[in-house]
């Protein structure tokens, strides 16, 4: 164990699992201010689809990389990767401890691992062919392509994530080598306490469901609305988010308020899985718990107090 290397305590799991919830009471118990690693947060206005943290528990720890682009610019993950690394500083001067919380595995590894994100500049030409070709076919159609070319990047990115399937793509047509082959990695900056949180499966489907309601409940048609009407057009990647896209059919009439949710019901479930793809329950640099244990916090906390003890 590095003493040179300041400790970031990494707490990750499914969609809905409660990882906002634990990571604001170890924030209040413990100093500590949230890093989100978590992309669909980083947009403006995109607040109930997300399950964005409320202003109300914002206002309980110190939160850093939400709201941070407006739908229509594109956070590059070398871009989050430095931004959560100089929060990740600014953090530690203060005295305090980060937390970086999130379930968007690809970004989170970004900061703990160390990665260099490949350095393979944009080909407008091709992306503009790439892109046509999305939007000739359907949204799984490129999405198969890369997989016959790398499976290993493919069962990483959603075939929802049209933009990040065309960036494997471009790179691998660029370089003739695999995507997922060109994420080198260097050592990591910090010294890690990863937690992870677990439900049984049914259980987090359960509370995924409960989630879609609350969030049609709270004006997820309405927020959508918003969003078109503020001229955030449909094809822009942020509108592709698990929730938006259905709300998008809604309103367009093509389909119905019940098939909607449905539809994300599904895609969550899928989401989750691939979640899972990231981090497995078998690693065992990860500290597993069952989210819905008795003293769960307490638990954690003493944990991550042995961890700091330890430097």
């Amino acid at each position: 164990m590095s003493s040179d290397k300041h400790p970031l305590i990494v707490i990750i799991g499914p969609t809905a699992v409660g990882k906002t919830e634990l990571s604001l009471q170890l924030a209040e118990r413990m100093e500590g201010e949230i890093v989100s690693s978590d992309s669909r947060l980083f947009y403006r206005g995109m607040d109930i689809g997300t399950a964005k943290p409320s202003p109300t528990d914002r206002a309980r720890a110190p939160h850093h990389l939400i709201d941070v682009a407006d739908p229509d610019e594109t956070w590059s993950l070398a871009i989050f990767q430095a931004a959560a690394r100089q929060a990740i500083t600014t953090i530690r001067e203060r005295g305090n401890l980060p937390f970086l919380v999130g379930g968007t595995g690809q970004y989170l590894r970004a900061v703990t691992e160390g990665w260099l994100p490949p350095q393979v500049k944009p080909d407008p030409r091709l992306r503009a062919v790439l892109e046509s070709l999305a939007d000739q076919h359907d949204i799984n159609w490129l999405h198969a392509g890369l997989r016959r070319l790398d499976p290993q990047a493919s069962a990483r990115i959603d075939p929802r994530n049209v933009r990040r399937t065309i960036r494997a793509l471009e790179v691998i047509l660029t370089t003739g080598r695999p995507f997922s082959a060109m994420r080198t990695r260097g050592a990591s900056p910090y010294r890690l306490l990863t937690i992870g949180l677990n439900r049984p499966r049914v259980e987090l489907y359960k509370r995924v469901d409960e989630r879609i309601e609350t969030m049609f409940a709270a004006g997820l048609l309405e927020e959508v609305r918003r969003l078109l009407d503020q001229g955030y057009t449909p094809d822009l990647p942020s509108m592709s988010a698990i929730g938006y896209r259905e709300c998008i059919a809604v309103l367009n009439e093509k389909i119905s308020l019940e098939e909607a949710k449905q539809k994300i019901s599904r895609a969550t479930r899928v989401f989750v899985r691939r979640q899972a793809n990231w981090f497995k329950e078998s690693d065992p640099a990860i500290h597993w718990f069952d989210a819905g244990q008795a003293k769960l916090v307490s638990r954690i906390e003493t944990l991550v107090k042995h961890f700091l003890s330890t430097a």
